[in-house]
């Protein structure tokens, strides 16, 4: 497919990420093409529309995402001489290149994915978000550069290859989800949280490189008092849900009743008069229900308060989240996320939630867990270790509970972490896959690259779920859910002042210990939210796939798709084996996800192993 015919293609693909507006840009010469879908978000007139121009008509931009400080920018620029035309936060980021270069990224406070052209250098900048809020997918191909907020953009040239990348679907397999720049696609790449891209016409050089990191962990002998770290949560926290209410559209909170929406609940009324929460009730679910905690906070903080009735998750949501998801995520939370995505949007285009606050404050039940395992294993000899580690994997059958943690007691605390997560380890995926089919499994290794190297295993789990786990996982399911149903999500807790005043300040003492977790956070809950409030409840964003695959229509589908299909890749007794151990009682629902998730998948863009 020609370029100009693969833009408009690719740009209409992801309809449902700008339904307002849509624009398309050449060059002169037709070398460079930009097409854009607007979710008009701020400043709804004319003058937001993209791709945007500056006045000398030499910068040309496509954005996604919002920039929470573009007043401040603006007035800074505009006190250097720089005319607005527009109210956008668009227009400030060709302002902010034109100043001060591809170093302008470093500036920016907001979650967003942008490609600029400047016809002076002849040279395109691609960024993203220093957390990973926003996606980007490219591909460099003889010389050519294409790139889109999602991967069914790239896909939409049926004339590209579409081959699985067999070290990608590996990380897939172990982990759940995708790591790094890596794509499920060979050839393909994700351009990483915190990085940008410069890729040059004139001789097609492609060149990438970090322009923020986590910081340093604080040293715990000259870490700041409780009282001051406290202060400081509470400033930031206010001033990032200050910020991120600002939009020309509807907007509101997801309020869970969980310790971070409430938080983000109890500092948007600040900032606001009004406000709107939203939660979800899934009836017939009892403990799925968080209505009851959800009505305290707004009760106590006078909301105005919107419960929703889920409505019934049939499988037909299945393949079409699947198809939504361009990287095939293994986690079934996507489903209510949709469903309270789409709900959410017939009130509002713009909803807060509190995605983050587990990764920067020891808030996973796991990291307490992990910390005590370091207490009492850590004197035990690695032979022994490893020695109950090789027996749990060779006798304990998959989804066994707890056999993930017996397998992670051999690892070394002092520099590894047992990965309590993974889907299926080395000898599973073997088994898993056909004989002929194999190929060298990299999965443990690959994840190991990319730990955190620093001393302390608690910053080493928190380090790694920020730049893993959220980034490939939670917030791709967040911005796919939402996006799919036009909704923007936004994500007060990962402001990256908050995230570096979590990982540079926060001593691991005030995270979690070995029966305790969130800490710091809890106790600004003890200062911001009614006594009553349950500081110690926590539950996951989840559905009760495991009784539904007990019987019924559920259990009827994921065996047709998986029995029933003929992918040439996984071997047919393995997954009669992984289906009967659910039926026995065994934990293996997200791991049947997983693999009915990306069959669909790959049937829907006939993606050849």
């Amino acid at each position: 497919m020609r370029a100009r015919e693969w833009l408009k293609a690719g740009r209409d693909a992801m309809r449902h990420r700008g339904p307002d507006d849509t624009g398309e840009w050449w060059s002169p010469d037709t070398r460079v093409g930009l097409g854009h879908r607007r979710l008009a978000v701020i400043d709804l007139s004319p003058g937001g529309h993209q791709p945007m121009a500056d006045p000398t008509g030499e910068l040309q931009i496509v954005f996604n995402g919002e920039i929470y400080n573009f007043r401040e920018l603006r007035q800074q620029l505009a006190a250097q001489g720089h005319a607005f035309r527009s109210e956008s936060d668009t227009e400030v980021i060709l302002a902010a290149y034109r100043e001060w270069g591809p170093e302008c990224v470093g500036r920016l406070n907001g979650m967003f994915a942008f490609a600029l052209y400047d016809a002076r250098s002849q040279e395109l900048l691609l960024a993203r978000d220093r957390a990973g809020e926003k996606p980007l997918f490219y591909r460099e191909h003889n010389g050519e550069l294409r790139f889109a907020s999602e991967l069914k953009g790239l896909m939409a040239d049926e004339t590209v290859p579409r081959r699985i990348d067999a070290e990608a679907l590996d990380c897939f397999l172990t982990m759940g989800f995708v790591p790094g720049e890596r794509c499920i696609l060979q050839g393909y790449r994700k351009l990483r949280p915190g990085h940008a891209l410069v890729f040059r016409l004139s001789d097609g050089q492609l060149r990438t490189w970090s322009y923020w990191r986590l910081p340093q962990a604080p040293a715990e002998s000259v870490a700041a008092s409780e009282t001051e770290l406290l202060e400081e949560l509470e400033a930031l926290l206010a001033d990032s849900v200050r910020r991120q209410l600002i939009a020309d559209v509807p907007i509101g909170v997801l309020l869970s009743g969980g310790v971070d929406s409430s938080l983000v609940t109890a500092m948007a009324v600040r900032a606001s008069p009004r406000v709107k929460t939203f939660t979800m009730r899934f009836p017939g679910h009892g403990k799925y229900d968080e209505t009851e905690h959800a009505r305290l906070i707004a009760a106590h903080f006078g909301t105005e308060h919107v419960e929703l009735d889920a409505e019934q998750a049939t499988t037909d949501l299945v393949p079409m989240l699947a198809t939504q998801f361009d990287e095939p995520v293994g986690d079934s939370s996507m489903i209510p996320t949709y469903l309270v995505s789409r709900l959410t949007r017939r009130h509002c285009t713009v909803a807060l939630g509190g995605d983050g606050g587990d990764e920067l404050f020891g808030g996973y039940a796991h990291y307490s867990r992990l910390l005590r395992m370091q207490e009492k294993i850590g004197g035990v000899p690695r032979a022994v270790r490893a020695l109950l580690s090789t027996s749990a994997q060779a006798f304990l059958p998959v989804g066994f509970r707890g056999r993930n943690w017996l397998q992670g007691v051999a690892v070394d605390l002092r520099s590894d972490l047992p990965w309590v997560a993974t889907h299926f380890d080395r000898g599973g995926r073997r088994q898993l896959m056909r004989r002929e089919r194999r190929w060298a499994l990299r999965g443990e290794q690959i994840r190991r690259a990319h730990l955190p190297e620093t001393a302390d295993l608690l910053q080493r789990a928190t380090r790694s779920d920020f730049e893993n786990y959220m980034v490939e996982d939670i917030l791709a399911k967040v911005d796919r859910a939402s996006m799919l149903n036009s909704l923007e999500v936004r994500a007060p807790f990962l402001d990256h002042r908050l995230v570096e005043f979590a990982f540079g300040k926060v001593p691991r003492a005030l995270k979690a210990t070995g029966s305790e977790h969130k800490i710091l956070l809890k106790k600004l809950v003890a200062r911001q939210l009614p006594p009553s409030f349950d500081r110690h409840r926590k539950h996951g964003f989840s559905i009760p796939l495991a009784s539904w695959l007990q019987a019924g229509p559920w259990r009827q589908y994921f065996r047709e798709v998986l029995l029933g299909s003929d992918s040439g890749l996984f071997c047919k007794p393995a997954l009669q084996s992984l289906l009967d151990g659910q039926d026995g009682g065994r934990a293996n629902s997200e791991r049947l996800f997983a693999l009915v998730v990306f069959e669909l998948w790959r049937q829907h863009y006939r993606v050849a192993i």
